[in-house]
């Protein structure tokens, strides 16, 4: 059996450098709240419990004056609000490109246009995306949700960072032809865009892809998307263990691909235990 890790994967960017920023407040404080969990991996949110993180889903749960963290998602200029009255102790980890979405959607709304966000309307950075989106925002899923009423004056259109390229370029299609005004900013990050191409990359050239991520994760999710879209035999496993024996057993080349928010300690337990099934007794 051949294994082949897909390049970049794991960690990205902004989910590194906010568990970074959270393990350092823990450090020197000891306890801090989190609103939402601040990765999409209940492995490595157990990990941060056992540091002191505590998950809250709501402002109104943080004891007044106790430091609380900002997620990579961000939140609505609302919820910090919210944030601020409770407390004055407050980590920031949200990701330089979801920021930017943030100001983009500000600035589009400032300019007069009634914005158009493609992605999850459920997804907790969507949700942020949508307090500096102004009244009128839509949130479309896929092209099909899009309303005549949407297509009518001047559009703005921002782009959850985790969603795929196809499903922008679709949806600006769908707008283009019916609009008077349309203004796009491609607000897809980088790392997201370069996990998804590996793995097209890495799809034709193995028999098996293993995604490894939460299955709470977006960006995750488009990865087994991209995946089985390209016709190879996908697992969606959040740890080693959920591994198939039998699926494993009937592989020659396996892909490895890990979500932006797998942590590298999860990735290598999967390789280790993968080298491990090529011995004659392995996976029994």
């Amino acid at each position: 059996m051949k294994v082949t890790v897909a390049r970049p994967t794991g960690l990205c960017f902004g989910v590194r450098r906010a568990i970074s920023e959270l393990e350092n407040a823990l450090e020197n404080v000891g306890k801090i709240y989190g609103l939402g969990s601040p990765i999409h991996n209940p492995q490595e949110i157990e990990r941060l419990e056992k540091l002191g993180l505590v998950v809250v889903k709501d402002p109104a749960d943080i004891p007044p004056g106790q430091p609380a963290f900002i997620r990579a998602h961000g939140v609505s200029p609302e919820v910090r609000a919210s944030l601020l009255r409770r407390t004055d102790r407050i980590v920031d980890g949200t990701c330089p490109f979801v920021r930017n979405v943030q100001e983009k959607a500000a600035l589009l709304r400032q300019e007069g246009y009634r914005l158009v966000i493609v992605g999850d309307a459920s997804h907790p950075e969507v949700q942020g995306i949508m307090g500096y989106a102004g009244e009128g925002a839509r949130v479309v899923g896929n092209a099909s949700e899009i309303s005549p009423d949407a297509r009518n004056g001047k559009i703005g259109l921002v782009c959850q960072t985790t969603q795929k390229v196809s499903l922008l370029e679709k949806v600006v299609r769908g707008l283009l032809t019916h609009t008077e005004e349309l203004r796009v900013f491609n607000t897809i990050c980088g790392a997201t865009l370069e996990r998804q191409q590996a793995v097209m990359d890495l799809a034709p050239r193995v028999d098996g892809m293993i995604v490894i991520g939460g299955k709470n994760s977006a960006n995750t999710g488009k990865l087994v998307e991209i995946s089985r879209e390209a016709g190879v035999s996908t697992l969606w496993i959040e740890h080693y263990e959920e591994l198939d024996g039998g699926w494993v057993r009937e592989k020659e080349n396996i892909g490895i691909a890990a979500g932006a928010s797998t942590p590298e300690w999860l990735i290598r337990q999967l390789i280790s235990t993968l080298e491990s099934a090529r011995s004659p007794r392995g996976m029994d």
